[in-house]
């Protein structure tokens, strides 16, 4: 046997024997404590139906069964901290009849009493017994009477709490399956002992759920480590995370759940979905109204609208039904032809550039000069257009396209009497001879007559109405839609990189391309080319080369001076340094010009700002000034 333990008592079973057969309830209403008399600790028997020597006595706390072990019974008191002075070895529990229904055998425990021994304490007293009749055990309280300790009350709260929907948050949500053991990477935190995580996409779905992180194996969290408190709505708040941090999520698995048997689905009810902030014209959302995708389309098919034409759809029919068809002559008031139409100016076109309309005109107008793969448009420049007959007879005869020279209506008519006409011209002819003529008389007469149209009306080369000028065009494209099939082979060369030996296409080089001098697929523009070349065009001048000319400085000038050294500044100093410095004679004031010698001195070499003359004179004379010439960088 164990050193302690809970037996019933004879007087107990019999008891519960009774309760049985009557089937009345078996009632517990208080525990009672004792110090074991003058013996001390000792060995309890069934057959006690009282405690050795009872300190304390009280109504009990709890009285509930064991999760694991339904026949297992669990009794609790608390003696207040205002008794005591006396150890605790026995306890016993009483009915509602005063009958001892199991004794214990506790661990020798003092009980302080703060008035006595200086401290006081709440004493907490917990009993496990067997029975065979645990459901049919219940505890008679008086709730004015009985209290409970704090850790009992936190520890019921906790468990209460823990049994609703809404949990405390995690620091983490896991996207991935993860092994349930050690600190680790997580959602881009890094997790520690101790951090609530949540797990929503375990390999084995049971595994879901609220866990605890350990340097070892984890575990699950307190307010959800068993099924009473794993409910079917279960929410949490996700704290951290690339993904899935500051988000929402919900337990969708319906009821009845078994912890670690049923499958656990978690899903997000709110929070980032992948979707970055904006304004978007076309919208995915997911089961709970979250934007989970957005689009702003430029198409009717990009909003999924159907019953209507698409942008190709309509210029195919625009070509087949368009109110001006490829064809169609239309005249216009100015000079140009408009997109898709041409002049009608007997021109010989390309078939290929013009496919619609050489299909349309068939080579009606062709001549046979126009070579293959050509036709040739009709001829309207100074022409009246006019409608073809078709049949009504009223131009009878002509065929459609042909064309017809200017004619007039013919106008006649006929002079008679006794006139001596003897010749006749223009729309006249002479007729109805006269065998007689009337004898002439005394009155002045015209033996002529002539018809002029000019003396009533406007004439011309031509007959013609009243017109306006335009240009005959004809259609032959339907722009945009087909404004002929060009072959582009040709271009296709000009598209490549030019080079010394092909014609192609270049780009502009940069500033620093062209400093650099190594990129030889690149041209320079003039302005670049000017880049760090500086030039004074005076007597006493220079010439800057750009570093990417090799930063050389050429520079001139004069110098004044007598039998001596004599130095000049240069118009600007050079950078680095002097390679040669070249003097001539300027001019001589007197004395014979080759008995002087004139050169630039060593040290005079050296200087990057002055050039230093020296000039000697056989004859005691000097250079009265030198020119020189300096080349450096």
């Amino acid at each position: 046997m164990a050193d302690y333990y809970t037996l019933l008592t004879n007087a107990g079973i019999a008891y519960e024997t009774a309760c049985k057969a009557a089937g009345t309830p078996i009632k517990l209403t208080q525990i009672s404590v004792g110090d074991g008399g003058e013996g001390g600790v000792y060995n309890p028997a069934a057959t006690a139906t009282a405690l050795k020597r009872e300190v304390w006595r009280g109504p009990l706390n709890a009285l509930f069964q064991d999760e694991k072990n339904p026949s297992w019974l669990l009794a609790e008191v608390t003696i207040p901290p205002d008794v005591g002075g006396w150890y605790v070895r026995e306890a016993g529990l009483w009915t509602d009849t005063g009958v001892l229904y199991a004794i214990v055998k506790y661990p020798e425990s003092f009980k302080p009493i703060l008035a006595n021994s200086g401290s006081g304490k709440e004493f907490y007293i917990r009993s496990i017994f067997e029975t065979s009749n645990a459901s049919l055990v219940t505890l008679l309280i008086d709730d004015t009477v009985v209290k409970a300790t704090r850790a009992w009350v936190m520890s019921y709260l906790a468990e209460e709490l823990g049994k609703l929907d809404g949990k405390q948050s995690v620091r983490v949500a896991a996207s991935t399956n993860i092994v349930l053991s050690g600190a680790q990477q997580i959602d881009g935190v890094a997790v520690i002992a101790g951090d609530r995580v949540l797990l929503a996409n375990q390999t084995l779905a049971k595994d879901n759920g609220l866990w605890i992180v350990a340097n070892g194996n984890w575990v699950r969290a307190t307010d959800a480590n068993t099924s009473a408190k794993v409910t079917p709505g279960l929410t949490v708040m996700v704290e951290e995370g690339t993904a899935n941090g500051d988000s929402l999520w919900h337990l969708t698995t319906n009821a009845p759940i078994t912890l670690g048997t049923t499958a656990l689905t978690f899903k997000m009810l709110a929070g980032r979905t992948g979707i970055a902030a904006g304004t978007y014209k076309s919208l995915t959302v997911d089961e709970y109204g979250r934007a989970t995708a957005g689009a702003n389309p430029e198409t009717l098919a990009g909003f999924g609208i159907k019953d209507s034409y698409t942008k190709a759809e309509v210029e195919a029919l625009i070509a087949k039904t368009s109110a001006l068809p490829v064809g169609s002559i239309v005249a216009f008031p100015v000079d140009a032809a408009p997109p898709g139409f041409l002049e009608l100016d007997n021109s010989v076109r390309s078939s290929a550039t013009y496919p619609d309309l050489s299909a349309y005109l068939g080579g009606k107008f062709n001549k046979g000069n126009e070579g293959v793969g050509n036709f040739r448009l009709p001829e309207a420049r100074g022409e009246f257009l006019r409608g073809w007959d078709h049949g009504r007879g009223v131009d009878a005869g002509r065929a459609i396209g042909s064309t017809q020279l200017d004619s007039l209506q013919n106008i006649t008519g006929v002079f008679d009497g006794y006139l001596d006409i003897t010749s006749a011209s223009g729309v006249f002819e002479k007729s109805n001879l006269n065998t007689a003529p009337y004898p002439l008389n005394q009155k002045e007469a015209y033996h002529a007559v002539t018809f002029d149209a000019s003396r009533v009306a406007r004439t011309s080369a031509e007959t013609r109405p009243r017109n306006l000028a335009v240009m005959w065009c004809i259609k032959a494209w339907n722009a945009p839609v087909n404004q002929g099939n060009i072959d582009i082979a040709p271009l296709t060369v000009l598209a490549q990189q030019a080079s010394e030996s092909n014609q192609g296409t270049a780009k502009v080089a940069t500033q620093t391309q062209m400093v650099e001098g190594t990129d030889d697929a690149t041209i320079v523009t003039p302005k670049k080319l000017r880049w760090g070349v500086q030039i004074q065009k005076a007597t006493n001048g220079y010439i800057v080369f750009p570093s990417w000319l090799g930063g050389v400085i050429i520079q001139w000038g004069t110098v004044n001076g007598t039998i001596g050294d004599q130095s000049a500044p240069y118009p600007i100093a050079f950078p680095n340094g002097v390679f040669q410095a070249v003097v001539s004679m300027g001019d001589k004031t007197t004395g014979v010009m080759p008995g002087i010698t004139l050169y630039a001195t060593a040290s005079g070499m050296t200087s990057k700002t002055t050039l230093t003359v020296r000039s000697n004179g056989t004859d005691g004379q000097g250079a009265s000034s030198a020119r020189y010439i300096a080349i450096g960088h």
